[in-house]
């Protein structure tokens, strides 16, 4: 049976390659994107044009709309019935939160606090929502697993995510609501983020332009093919989030709970240095690039990398694209994109 599937967030980069896999799928999907200008939306119009032409007659519904809107967010929960929620929208970007704080309290927790009140009241079996690697924050200890507390973030974008999983939690525990929260590691490949390094490194390598290298190039990222995280998140969509019956009160572990509520870390677990990642683009792209050294920017982490076997455990998967692979994929489209 063909089931609704909420998408905010729809015209994103994860969003978009999300909908195009549940649409193959069979699923009805309602997008929902407020199409803001944080980045170009000719990327995010061209992202829905795709979907689109792929979507079967009466299976895709797209809806403008902000999360901040909670009357119109309701009416639609209410005309629509979704089965499952995915929430993926957000206001993006660590950096970009040091500049306009204000974005990120409306988007992400004004706004996920209206999704959470829409999943409650309209019978959603199955909440799946975007936290981020950012909510390690200051912890060294890598990798990065499910069961390390992660109370010092450092950058209010991770501090908005870290309340999401709280937001999420209350309500699993308050209302039954299953919800499972996935910590992305650092997402690349094709119809990208213009903000993020690859976008950033691609345009700049094949204008001839130097690119802002942080922290001397001495960072570790925990790059994660957009495929893979596809993956995962469709397998979450098909298993809602349970209570832990092992779960013990006086020694809690935060990944999962006595409430329908889990937690789990989806990344490649295959750390790479910048430096590395910026070679192989090279290679890619068939140019050199000019890199301009930077100090350590507000808001950054050295490194990050996941231990992902959680999800593995939960639901028989973990990512596993060479970078070398995922990269080539992703500079093919960057030039065909823009016939560069």
């Amino acid at each position: 049976m063909t089931r609704t599937v909420f998408v905010t967030g729809a015209a994103g980069f994860i969003g978009a390659a999300l909908t195009l896999r549940l649409l193959e799928c069979g699923e009805r999907v309602v997008g929902i994107d407020n199409l803001n200008a944080y980045y170009d939306p000719f990327l995010k119009q061209s992202r829905l044009a795709r979907i689109k032409a792929a979507a079967p007659s009466g299976a895709w519904r797209f809806e403008e709309l902000a999360l901040e809107s909670g009357k119109e967010l309701m009416a639609l929960f209410a005309a629509e019935r979704p089965r499952v929620v995915v929430n993926l929208a957000a206001q993006a970007g660590v950096r970009y939160s040091l500049e306009n704080p204000a974005a990120y309290i409306q988007s992400n927790l004004v706004g996920f606090g209206h999704i959470l009140e829409g999943c409650r009241h309209h019978g959603v079996e199955n909440l799946v929502y975007a936290s981020s690697s950012s909510v390690y924050g200051g912890n060294r200890n890598l990798p990065f697993h499910e069961r390390q507390p992660v109370n010092h973030p450092v950058s209010l974008y991770a501090a908005s995510k870290k309340a999401n999983e709280l937001m999420a939690h209350t309500y699993s525990h308050l209302y039954g609501l299953p919800a499972t929260g996935l910590r992305f590691f650092t997402v690349y490949g094709p119809w990208g983020r213009p903000d993020m390094a690859p976008m950033l490194f691609a345009k700049a390598i094949l204008s001839g332009e130097p690119i802002k290298v942080f922290n001397h190039g001495k960072m570790q990222r925990d790059f994660t093919f957009i495929d893979d995280i596809v993956e995962g998140v469709m397998r979450c969509c098909n298993k809602p989030a349970t209570t832990n019956p092992e779960f013990d009160p006086l020694q809690p572990d935060p990944s999962t709970a006595a409430a329908p509520h889990r937690v789990f870390n989806i990344g490649n677990s295959q750390p790479t240095e910048l430096l590395r990642f910026i070679e192989v683009l090279e290679e890619a792209l068939g140019r050199k690039a000019v890199k301009d050294f930077q100090p350590m920017q507000p808001g950054d982490v050295v490194a990050t990398a996941a231990d992902t076997q959680a999800l593995e455990n939960w639901v028989g998967f973990r990512p596993s694209t060479p970078i070398e692979s995922g990269v080539n994929r992703f500079a093919q489209w960057y030039r065909d994109f823009h016939g560069v």
